[in-house]
């Protein structure tokens, strides 16, 4: 599994904006890439944390084959209107390591 990451920096007056715009981007542009497993945008718990998009591809190879399609090229241009709600950005790949998948646990309060 090849993981990509981008951390996005959103300040809080445009987060609503920004998350319908992202929101649309995804479920536009994601269905059917080949290799994608799962995409998934992570909104932040504090105002000085980024907003997080994950994407697990199947391999590196099929995520360097999104970021060279047509597909990737157009959602891109789209995110014009997302790129003035993000005042930086940090982009970053992981090989997979590691998986624990437990069993759903309930704790007594």
């Amino acid at each position: 599994m090849f993981i990509a990451t981008n951390r996005l920096f959103v300040p809080a007056e445009r987060a609503e904006e920004f998350e319908a715009h992202f929101r649309s981007n995804m479920r536009t542009f994601l269905p059917g890439v080949p290799g994608l497993l799962r995409s998934t945008l992570l909104k932040p718990t504090r105002e000085d944390q980024p907003y997080v998009s994950v994407n697990e591809f199947e391999s590196e190879e099929h995520f360097r084959a999104w970021v060279a399609s047509d597909s990737f090229r157009e959602a891109h241009k789209r995110n014009r209107g997302i790129a003035r709600h993000v005042t930086g950005n940090a982009v970053e790949t992981f090989q997979h390591a590691e998986d624990m998948v437990l069993p759903q646990q309930r704790t007594e309060q």
